[in-house]
């Protein structure tokens, strides 16, 4: 079997492209692992490694150079940077709530406007988060508002 790996530009998309003789047991599980992997994260919590699901994760922050993964009721750290999470996400229900911030809409219970323009959003597990006044325009169009 010869394997081969080649880069591209940062503006293409990547791809992993199987050829086979014929589809067996085998391949068929090493495309479901990687079709999971596409949608797993790595987080720290208490001094331990942490594999996420993206689906898993209420929001993602930046907080003084740091991030952080919001789940239903814990918090991991994330060596990611918010472009990266971004980037990560962009195909997915996220969308960028702020400079700091992107937010799962799937995990959101509803929202509220609020002063100077910007919206709350709560979110299924009682949190609530601000959308910068920049950025309701994309949260409207991702909840159908």
């Amino acid at each position: 079997m010869k394997i081969s790996v080649q880069e591209v530009d940062s503006c293409e998309e990547e791809e992993i492209i199987i050829k086979c003789h014929e589809m067996n047991d085998d391949i068929m599980e090493l495309v479901r692992r990687l079709k999971m992997e596409q949608h797993r994260l790595t987080a720290y919590r208490d001094d331990k490694v942490y594999r996420l699901s993206l689906h898993d994760v209420y929001y993602f922050e930046t907080v003084d150079s740091k991030a952080f993964l919001y789940c239903e009721d814990k918090v991991y750290e994330s060596k990611l940077k918010l472009y990266e999470f971004e980037d990560l996400t962009r195909a997915s229900k996220f969308f960028r709530a702020s400079k700091s911030t992107i937010i799962n809409t799937t995990k959101i219970s509803h929202v509220k406007p609020s002063m100077s323009g910007r919206f709350e959003v709560y979110l299924k597990n009682g949190e609530c988060v601000l959308v910068s006044r920049q950025y309701v325009p994309e949260l409207k169009k991702q909840i159908g508002l």
